[in-house]
């Protein structure tokens, strides 16, 4: 796999030490196979420079966990957040979704030496908190991750991906460029996020957090596909 990293300084040699352990899925280096999205990230901060890293990984003897394969749904992927993020959980109910969606919906992360699947970078975050405050269906929730862009992230979590990995160079982005395309897809995934709120109502086959506890809902369930 060729994958990219944006970042504000060039990361010829990336540690897994350095990762931060409250990441999407856990500690870990997080790159993507879009270089377009690379440079966007490269620019997301208030000033330059940005650079878009470039590696090779050697993916053929690691164990890769792909959270857009068909035998995974949305849920399996908010299972990982909650175990790995900071959410407002305010109420009973919020933190009943949690215990619950851990406990039966967690993939092998923990297993696995890469993770491949969506990315809850900044307003992306807002999706997985109505979802789990049961202001969002599932249904909802997975329209507005599409809408929304949110674009795919692969993270190397173990001492045997950082050992596959080598290093191919980077490149200086044009953060005047670059830096607008970032602010536009986080604005557009803020919008659509609103959008699928505002919608609310419920459609007769609509399902929120609670529903998956109260019909004991489990993975691989087909009304969940």
């Amino acid at each position: 796999m060729k994958i990219y990293h944006g970042s504000s300084m060039e990361i010829p040699k990336p540690l897994l030490s350095k990762g931060k352990p409250n990441n999407d899925y856990g500690r870990g280096f997080y790159c993507t196979e879009d270089v377009e999205m690379a440079r966007e990230w490269a620019c997301k901060g208030k000033e330059p420079p940005g650079f878009a890293n470039a590696y090779e990984l050697f993916a053929d003897d690691l164990s890769v966990l792909n959270l857009s394969a068909p035998e995974y749904t949305i849920l399996n992927w908010i299972a990982v957040l909650l175990a790995n993020r900071t959410f407002a959980l305010d109420s009973d109910i919020a933190l009943e979704v949690r215990d619950y969606l851990i406990a039966n919906f967690m993939p092998p992360v923990s297993e696995s030496d890469v993770v491949i699947g969506y990315r809850a970078d900044d307003s992306y975050f807002s999706y997985a908190d109505s979802f789990v405050n049961n202001a969002l269906s599932v249904r909802r929730l997975d329209e507005a991750l599409h809408l929304g862009r949110l674009g795919m992230q692969v993270a190397l979590r173990t001492d045997r991906a950082f050992e596959n990995l080598t290093y191919l160079g980077s490149e200086q982005v044009s953060w005047d460029e670059y830096h607008p395309r970032y602010v536009a897809r986080d604005s557009d995934a803020r919008s659509q996020w609103r959008t699928a709120v505002k919608k609310g109502g419920r459609a007769a086959d609509d399902i929120f957090a609670i529903d998956i506890i109260r019909r004991n809902l489990r993975h691989g369930d087909p009304i969940l596909q």
